[in-house]
């Protein structure tokens, strides 16, 4: 009888233990919220938890980006969280990131990409945010080939580096309204001018998540985990990383 009055007692404090932390996680999560409103963010706020390092709160940004506050919402910082494990330092930061950013490129429906599927096996597969009036787009773009001959599927999505309504948007657009979207992404690369009727299509939207994670030129390489590759690389490198043989 002892023994369960004891167990019971045990219960008790533990759930009024756990009751205090969801208590103050919701204060600090209203603290935060409305800390947040006074730097008019430009993406709304997904989540906000309690990060790995105590009294400091991790808060996650639409489309993966992180940004750290105190549980009064005092004081907020961008940055990374570096934790030191068996003596090695590891990205806490960029690993809850890359796993956020990973989840949104990958919910994107195949259906409104330029899809360049690879040749065999598909070993790995990389999106790439490119615009069609980018010379180094264009660079990498006559890369694919070896790319998918390497077992990398190629997944193009739109982004125009000058912003909507610009001509790589016109561009951009016309090759999503396009019947063949391959043909008419192979032919605008190298110059040729195509038409093709207005269509309802992704591209503002793309153009919108590409921002949300962090892209401000292009190409921008996104391997399936996550991890975003600013600008060119040659094939041979990319395939590395994609495959994770580096």
């Amino acid at each position: 009888m002892r023994v369960t009055r004891i167990f019971a007692a045990a219960v008790i404090a533990l759930a009024s233990t756990l009751s205090m932390f969801a208590q103050a996680d919701d204060a600090a999560d209203k603290a935060i919220r409305k800390a947040l409103e006074t730097l008019q963010l430009e993406l709304p706020v997904d989540s906000i938890a309690s990060s790995p390092l105590s009294g400091l709160y991790e808060v996650k940004l639409k489309g993966g980006r992180v940004l750290y506050a105190s549980a009064d919402g005092q004081f907020v910082m961008q940055g990374y969280l570096f934790q030191i494990k068996d003596g090695k330092p590891v990205n806490l930061t960029e690993k809850t990131e890359r796993l956020a950013i990973s989840k949104t490129i990958n919910g994107i429906p195949a259906g409104d990409m330029v899809v360049y599927p690879a040749i065999g096996e598909t070993k790995s597969h990389i999106t790439v945010f490119t615009d069609t009036t980018c010379p180094y787009c264009h660079k990498l773009h006559a890369e694919v080939p070896e790319l998918n001959r390497l077992g990398i599927e190629v997944r193009y999505v739109a982004f125009p580096r000058q912003g909507l309504g610009s001509p790589g948007d016109e561009q951009l657009q016309a090759v999503w309204c396009s019947k063949d979207r391959k043909g008419a992404m192979d032919r605008m690369v190298t110059g040729k001018n195509i038409e093709a009727p207005k269509c309802a299509n992704p591209v503002s939207k793309q153009f919108a998540i590409g921002q949300s994670i962090g892209v401000n030129g292009t190409p921008a390489i996104v391997l399936a985990d996550g991890q975003v590759i600013p600008g060119y690389q040659p094939a041979k490198q990319v395939a590395k990383l994609a495959l994770g043989t580096q």
